[in-house]
C-alpha cells in the first residue's frame, strides 16, 4: 500500500519565526571580533531575534571569502544577512537606523537585494559612508542612498528573499561584493550605498595577508582582479544559444542581436557548425 503524501500550496507553509538579521564575519582574530560583538549588541542586535555566524580563520584560512560566503548562505536563517568584517564598530547609526532605511528601500526600489556603506557607481565616481584610516572620520561622499554596480565588502546587508549568490569559480579575498553585484545585476536586482555610519578598523581579513601584495601568489590583489575579469569575459561573451524550440544569438550588442537574431543567420550558423565539426 502505498505511504500517502501531503503536498503543500507554498502560500500555505507557515511563518517560521526565523531571526531578523544574520550577522555573518569570517574571523582571524578573536579580540577584534569580540568587540565587534559587543558594539553589535550595543546597537540593538540581540540574540532575541539575531543570530552571529562566524568562521575561524584563526589558525589557517579554512575558508576564503567565496566559499565562506556560499557556506554562510546555505545556513543563515535571517531575512537579512549581514556580511561583515570582524573589525567593526558601531556608534551613533544602531539598529533602528538600518530598519528604517531598509523600510526606505523598499519604497524607493522594491528590488534591490544588496546595501552596503562603500561602492562605486561609475568611473571616477564612488559613494561612500565611513569613519576609517583611508577616508577619516565621518565621512559622506554623493547623495544617499546611492544605486551602486560595486560594493565594498566590509559591511553588505544581502535581502535574503532576492536569493543572491555568489560565484563558484572564483576564489580568495577581494572583490567579492563586486562579484555579488554583478550577480544581482544579471537577475534583476539592484545594489545600493546607503546612509548607515560604522568605524571600519581596517585590519587583517585573513591569515598571512601579506600575499595579498606578492604578485607571485595567486591571492595577490591584481591576480584576484585578473581572475575576475576573465570570468565575466567568459560568462558573458556573445554566443549562440539552441533551445529546445528556437535558437538565438545573446551579446551585449545592439547591432550584433539585430544582425544575427534572423532565419538567414540561424541558416548560415548551423552551416558553418556542421562544416567545422568535419
Amino acid at each position: 500500500m502505498r505511504t500517502p503524501i501531503t503536498a503543500i500550496e507554498i502560500d500555505d507553509l507557515p511563518d517560521k519565526r526565523n531571526p531578523v538579521f544574520s550577522i555573518c564575519t569570517l574571523v582571524t582574530d578573536k579580540q577584534r571580533y569580540d568587540d565587534m560583538l559587543a558594539s553589535f549588541h550595543a546597537a540593538g542586535f540581540t540574540d532575541e531575534d539575531c543570530e552571529y555566524l562566524y568562521i575561524d580563520n584563526t589558525a589557517l584560512n579554512k575558508y576564503d571569502a567565496y566559499s565562506g560566503a556560499h557556506a554562510f548562505f546555505n545556513v543563515a536563517r535571517g531575512q537579512y544577512i549581514i556580511l561583515c568584517h570582524q573589525d567593526l564598530l558601531l556608534h551613533d547609526h544602531k539598529r533602528d537606523r538600518l530598519e528604517d532605511i531598509i523600510e526606505e528601500m523598499d519604497q524607493i526600489d522594491p528590488d534591490w537585494a544588496l546595501l552596503g556603506n562603500a561602492g562605486g557607481i561609475a568611473p571616477g565616481k564612488l559613494a561612500v559612508r565611513i569613519t576609517d584610516h583611508f577616508y577619516g572620520n565621518n565621512v559622506t561622499i554623493g547623495t544617499l542612498p546611492a544605486r551602486v554596480y560595486s560594493l565594498d565588502e566590509n559591511f553588505i546587508v544581502i535581502k535574503r528573499e532576492a536569493n543572491i549568490t555568489i560565484s563558484k569559480n572564483l576564489f580568495g579575498f577581494h572583490f567579492y561584493g563586486t562579484d555579488l553585484c554583478l550577480l544581482a545585476d544579471i537577475i534583476g536586482y539592484s545594489a545600493y550605498v546607503v546612509d548607515f555610519h560604522l568605524h571600519h578598523i581596517c585590519g587583517d581579513s585573513a591569515r598571512n595577508v601579506g600575499i595579498k601584495f606578492d604578485e607571485s601568489s595567486p591571492l595577490s590583489f591584481n591576480n584576484l582582479r585578473k581572475g575576475l575579469i576573465a570570468k565575466y569575459q567568459n560568462a558573458l561573451a556573445p554566443r549562440w544559444l539552441q533551445t529546445t524550440c528556437t535558437m538565438m544569438f545573446l551579446s551585449g550588442s545592439r547591432l550584433r542581436n539585430l544582425l544575427s537574431n534572423h532565419k538567414q543567420a540561424f541558416s548560415l550558423q548551423k552551416r558553418l557548425h556542421r562544416w567545422f565539426r568535419r
